[in-house]
């Protein structure tokens, strides 16, 4: 079964990259890309996806506040990804529902792996 995936992170190369190899891997079919918080919503409104790939350090709404803003409705499975690596900001994310916290820098496999993971250990609220 495919899954879908919103992308989200401000920096277009990573996002571009990160596209292609969730791609390559064929388990997942990218619907959206956001490079802000607010396109971020925008996106899982339209396209209700199973997945969500999310930075943290965003533009307009950072990713807490759009984990915040996704807590009142139903809500894709979150992977953050992010150069924070601090353990309370992780805490925090997963304390407004992420699955899990990777760090910028992980292995795209590993990435690809938790993403897997993710969708089919997380119940859709």
């Amino acid at each position: 079964m495919t899954r879908t995936i919103v992308i989200v992170d401000d920096e277009p190369g990573l996002r571009r990259l990160l596209v292609l190899m969730i791609r390559r891997d064929g388990r997942f079919e990218v619907v959206a890309e956001a490079g802000d918080g607010l396109a971020a919503l925008d996106a899982i409104g339209r396209h209700d996806p199973d997945l969500l790939l999310l930075d943290l350090g965003l533009p307009e709404l950072d990713g807490l506040e759009v984990l915040e803003q996704l807590a009142d409705r139903r809500r894709p499975a979150t992977v953050v990804l992010t150069g924070f690596t601090d353990a309370t900001t992780h805490e925090k994310a997963r304390s407004l529902g992420a699955v899990d916290c990777l760090v910028k820098g992980t292995d795209f496999d590993r990435i690809v792996e938790t993403l897997a993971a993710a969708c089919s250990n997380e119940p859709r609220a």
